[in-house]
């Protein structure tokens, strides 16, 4: 690491794509020619994007395609007709990157990022449950023969169903919003989808008097839906999770540490581990059964992706 361009690699295998943008834009390695540079800087952004979750622009890169198409498995179709739903047919690559994007937000003990990424794994949750069934991930273009038809309370404002306003609201825009435009699309991916995932939990989980939204599907059915989404539900009550929405973490007042992060998932793993008993299994994950977890919530198993980093690597041969 005596020279610029040893830094560069060391960064490259680190994921600090800004730093080695910003560097060879600068020319701290004169060795790389213009195209090399280019290529180098569209890796750099393509790596970002991926660490920071940013997944509706991942197609917008020029990477080699093995790459590209990975990402874009995890990434929400950003208008109501495209061909590929990415993470509306399955959000299984999505949460593969995750538990990836995760494991290496603690290596370079940012905290923030561990929190926010947890966050999302529980939001998309009772979804990740309930693709089992519906063979997709809440697919507004499919959705509506899965949940409408007689007896069904989907976003009905009724008192019968015991979901909130903001569900039943969201659940009913998830019948309408794939003959939008794609500025209405987007919108409801933004603000809305996570809302319609809470409401597919309640329907498994917390609903006094099912209608045919759930009765529609077989014993086993239900009883893997219910199971899934008391687990999601406790997740999202755990203090992991918790953390996110404490009014110092993302508003400049601190960031909670490593053990925080720690304790908080030990204190919420027994209750976790009742329903899903391989989450008290040690697996090597930074945040030990957290693995265990989402695939407990998948119903197969998911490990975290290589996708991070493959593409640093394919930043590390491209700086040499």
């Amino acid at each position: 690491m005596e020279t610029v361009h040893g830094v560069l690699i060391a960064l490259a295998e680190r994921y600090s794509f800004a730093d080695v943008a910003a560097l060879v834009a600068q020319r701290a390695d004169p060795e790389l020619s213009t195209r090399e540079i280019a290529q180098v800087q569209q890796l750099c952004v393509f790596g970002q994007r991926l660490l920071d979750l940013d997944a509706e622009d991942f197609g917008e890169d020029h990477v080699p395609a093995d790459l590209r198409t990975r990402a874009l498995a995890c990434r929400m179709p950003q208008a109501p007709g495209e061909a590929d739903r990415g993470a509306l047919a399955s959000l299984r690559p999505a949460y593969a990157l995750l538990l990836e994007v995760i494991a290496a937000r603690w290596e370079r003990r940012e905290m923030t990022g561990v929190v926010a990424a947890v966050h999302i794994v529980s939001e998309y949750a009772p979804l990740l449950v309930w693709e089992q069934v519906l063979g997709h991930a809440g697919d507004p273009a499919r959705l509506p023969p899965d949940v409408r038809g007689e007896h069904s309370l989907w976003g009905e404002d009724t008192r019968e169903c015991p979901q909130t306003k903001a569900e039943k609201s969201a659940a009913a825009r998830s019948l309408k919003v794939a003959h939008e435009p794609p500025s209405g699309w987007r919108a409801y991916l933004d603000r809305l989808h996570s809302i319609t995932s809470h409401a597919f939990g309640v329907c498994a989980a917390a609903c006094p008097r099912p209608c045919s939204v759930l009765l529609r599907h077989n014993r086993a059915e239900i009883e893997l839906l219910g199971n899934g989404c008391k687990l999601a539900a406790t997740l999202t009550d755990s203090g992991l999770v918790r953390l996110r929405h404490a009014a110092p973490v993302g508003h400049g007042f601190g960031v909670p540490s490593r053990d925080e992060v720690l304790t908080a998932w030990e204190r919420g793993r027994p209750a976790l581990a009742r329903h899903a008993p391989a989450v008290a299994e040690p697996d090597g994950y930074p945040l030990p059964g957290f693995t265990a977890l989402i695939s407990a919530l998948a119903g197969t198993p998911i490990h975290p992706s290589t996708l991070l980093a493959d593409t640093a690597r394919e930043l590390a041969l491209a700086l040499k």
